[in-house]
C-alpha cells in the first residue's frame, strides 16, 4: 500500500510540473489550430501545456546525452522526370531538374536547429510543361540567449492548393490551381523561476504570404469564394504563478493580447484575455484543473466592390477587391466570462492525459491532448483543438509548435516539403493549415494525431487528423451568402525508410486527403498517392535516386486522374 506521504508528495509534484508548464503556455488562449493550444489544450506538435515541465526535463536530459552536432550539407541535384496520366490518354510530360539546396541540423548547448531550403529550375521538354522557378524549405530553430531566456523562430516555403474547390494533384508547371505559400515567425519566450514564483512571458510575430498566378480553375457550378494574400500578426503574453508548498494547490494568473491585420479586404483580428487557473492534486498521478477569466474578441472586414448587376469586383488572381470608401463590418464579436474545468492524468514521466470542457466565444468547447513515450526511439501524440483562427494565425501558431529537431523529408519527385515531420521527442503536421488558402478567418475544430517510431532498421511517421472549418463573414456584407459555410477535411500521411547496407538505402511515403465542401454546388474532392526511392552513394558526396510514384484525383465536374511518374537523378553534397 502505497504511504500518504508519498501519495501527498506524488501529488504536489504533479501539479508542480503541470503550473511550471502552464507558465509556458499562455500564448495558446486564442487560435485553434493544432500546435496553437486551442484554448490551453496544445495539441499533436506540441507538449501539452500541463505536462510541459516534465517534457523540458526529458528534454534537457536527452539533449545532455547527445554530443555536439553540427552537420550542414549543401547539394547540386540534377533530375529527369518523366509523368503522365495512365487514365485519360493525356500527354507524357518530361522535364528536367536541376536544383540547389541545403538540408541542416543543428545541436550545441544553447541552440537547436533543423531545416531545408531548395531552389529548383525545371526545363519543360514535351507536353506543354513550361519552364518553371520553385523555391521550398522548412525551418525551426531556438536560441538560448541567457537562461530561460530563448529566441525562436520557423519559416516555410511550399506550393498548396489555391481553392480547395479546385483540382488537387501534382502542381507540375503552370498548374491552375496552384499556390506558392511563404510564412515565418519570429519571437522570445522568458520562463523565470524568482522564490516561490514562476514567471513566464514571450512575443511573436508572424507574416504570412501567397502568390497566385491566375484564377484557379473550379469544378462547373462552384462558387469561387477568396484567396489569401498576406497578413501580419503579433501576438504577447504573460504569466506568474506558484506551485504548490504554502498552498495545497497551485495557482497561475496569465494575460495576452493577439492582432492580425491582412490585406484580403482589410481584415482585422484583435483578441485580449485575462484569466486565473488552479490545479488541484487529488491524488499521486490525478490532477483537478479550473480557470475563469475574461476575453475580447472582434473579427472585421471592409465589403468587396461591385461592379455591374452588383457581382462583386475580383482581380486577375481571383481576389476580391476591397471597398476603402465603406467601414469595416464586424464577421465576429465577443466578450464577457470565459471558463475551463477538467483533469490532469499523469501515471509516469512518459505518460501524459488531458481533457477539458468550457466556455468561450459564446460556445461550449472540448479540448484535451495526451502524450505517451513508451521508449526514446516512440513517440506518440494526439490533440483535440476548438478556436478561431484564419491561414496567417494559423502557419505562425502550426510552425511554433514544430520540433527543433526533426528529420526534414521530400517527395523524391516533385521536391515538395513533405507536411509532417518526425523527431524523437515530438513531431508534427500542417495539414490543416496548407489544405486551403481561403482568405476568411473561421472557427475550427478537429483532433490530429502523430506517431514516430523504429521498428529494427525501419524509421517511420505516422500523422493523421479531421479538422472541421465555419467561415466567418458579416452578416450584412454583400457575400454573407458565404457566413456560416462549413468545409471538413480528413487526411493521413505516412512515410518509412531504412538502410539497405552501408550505402544505400529506401524510402516510402504515402498520403491519403478527403475535403467536404460545404459551399453551395461544390462538390467533394479525394486524392491520394505513394511514391518510393532507392539511393546509393556511389563515390564520397555522389548519390544516384531512382523513384516512382502514383497520384490519384477524384471530383465532380473534374476528369479523375491517374498520374504515374519516375524520376532518375544525381546528387552532390558538398
Amino acid at each position: 500500500m502505497m504511504r500518504p506521504g508519498h501519495t501527498l508528495r506524488r501529488g504536489t509534484a504533479l501539479a508542480a510540473v503541470l503550473l511550471a508548464g502552464m507558465a509556458t503556455s499562455a500564448q495558446a488562449q486564442f487560435s485553434g489550430d493544432p500546435g496553437s493550444g486551442a484554448g490551453g489544450a496544445p495539441t499533436a506538435g506540441s507538449a501539452p501545456a500541463s505536462d510541459a515541465g516534465a517534457d523540458r526535463q526529458a528534454k534537457r536530459g536527452e539533449r545532455q546525452q547527445k554530443k555536439r552536432q553540427v552537420r550542414v550539407d549543401p547539394y547540386l541535384e540534377v533530375g529527369q522526370i518523366l509523368s503522365a496520366d495512365l487514365k485519360n490518354g493525356g500527354d507524357v510530360l518530361t522535364y528536367t531538374t536541376v536544383a540547389v539546396g541545403v538540408d541542416a541540423s543543428i545541436v550545441t548547448r544553447r541552440a537547436e536547429l533543423a531545416g531545408t531550403l531548395r531552389y529548383e529550375h525545371r526545363f519543360g521538354e514535351s507536353g506543354g510543361l513550361g519552364d518553371a522557378d520553385i523555391v521550398s524549405g522548412l525551418a525551426r530553430g531556438r536560441i538560448e540567449v541567457s537562461r530561460g531566456f530563448n529566441l525562436e523562430a520557423g519559416a516555410l516555403a511550399t506550393r498548396t492548393s489555391a481553392d480547395g474547390r479546385g483540382a488537387d494533384g501534382l502542381f507540375l508547371g503552370s498548374a491552375s490551381n496552384a499556390a506558392d505559400l511563404y510564412s515565418f515567425y519570429a519571437g522570445p519566450t522568458l520562463v523565470q523561476r524568482i522564490g516561490d514564483l514562476d514567471l513566464g512571458a514571450g512575443y511573436r510575430f508572424g507574416y504570412t504570404k501567397v502568390d497566385v498566378g491566375s484564377v484557379p480553375a473550379l469544378a462547373p457550378g462552384a462558387a469561387a469564394q477568396d484567396v489569401f494574400d498576406s497578413s501580419t500578426n503579433h501576438v504577447a503574453w504573460a504569466s506568474v504563478g506558484q506551485r504548490p508548498g504554502d498552498l495545497p494547490f497551485g495557482w497561475q494568473v496569465s494575460g495576452g493580447y493577439e492582432r492580425e491585420d491582412a490585406s484580403q479586404l482589410d481584415q482585422r483580428f484583435e483578441g485580449k484575455y485575462a484569466r486565473a487557473d488552479v490545479t488541484v492534486p487529488i491524488g499521486p498521478t490525478v490532477a483537478l484543473l479550473g480557470g475563469v477569466g475574461y476575453e475580447d474578441i472582434e473579427i472585421g472586414q471592409r465589403d468587396p466592390v461591385l461592379g455591374a448587376g452588383g457581382v462583386p469586383v475580383r482581380d486577375a488572381a481571383g481576389r476580391f477587391v476591397a471597398d476603402t470608401s465603406k467601414p469595416r463590418q464586424l464577421s465576429f464579436d465577443t466578450e464577457g466570462l470565459i471558463w475551463d474545468a477538467g483533469v490532469m492524468w499523469q501515471p509516469s514521466r512518459r505518460t501524459s492525459l488531458t481533457a477539458k470542457i468550457g466556455r468561450r466565444y459564446g460556445d461550449t468547447i472540448y479540448t484535451g491532448s495526451f502524450s505517451y513515450r513508451p521508449d526514446h526511439a516512440t513517440s506518440f501524440q494526439v490533440g483535440v483543438y476548438d478556436g478561431l483562427s484564419s491561414l496567417g494565425r494559423g502557419m505562425s501558431s502550426g510552425l511554433s509548435a514544430l520540433p527543433t529537431q526533426f528529420d526534414p523529408t521530400r517527395n523524391p519527385l516533385s521536391g515538395d516539403v513533405d507536411t509532417c515531420v518526425f523527431g524523437e521527442a515530438s513531431s508534427g503536421c500542417l495539414n490543416n493549415q496548407l489544405g486551403n488558402v481561403n482568405a476568411f478567418q473561421y472557427r475550427n475544430r478537429g483532433v490530429q494525431a502523430v506517431m514516430s517510431s523504429r521498428y529494427g532498421r525501419w524509421s517511420y511517421g505516422v500523422g493523421l487528423g479531421y479538422d472541421r472549418r465555419r467561415l466567418l463573414v458579416p452578416a450584412g456584407s454583400v457575400i454573407a451568402n458565404l457566413d456560416g459555410v462549413t468545409d471538413q477535411s480528413y487526411y493521413l500521411f505516412l512515410s518509412a525508410g531504412r538502410p539497405l547496407d552501408s550505402a544505400s538505402d529506401i524510402s516510402i511515403t504515402g498520403y491519403l486527403n478527403y475535403f467536404d465542401n460545404g459551399a453551395p454546388g461544390a462538390s467533394d474532392v479525394q486524392s491520394a498517392g505513394l511514391s518510393a526511392a532507392y539511393s546509393r552513394r556511389f563515390w564520397r558526396g555522389l548519390t544516384g535516386t531512382a523513384a516512382a510514384s502514383l497520384n490519384a484525383f477524384d471530383q465532380d465536374g473534374f476528369n479523375s486522374e491517374l498520374i504515374g511518374s519516375a524520376l532518375v537523378g544525381l546528387r552532390y553534397n558538398f
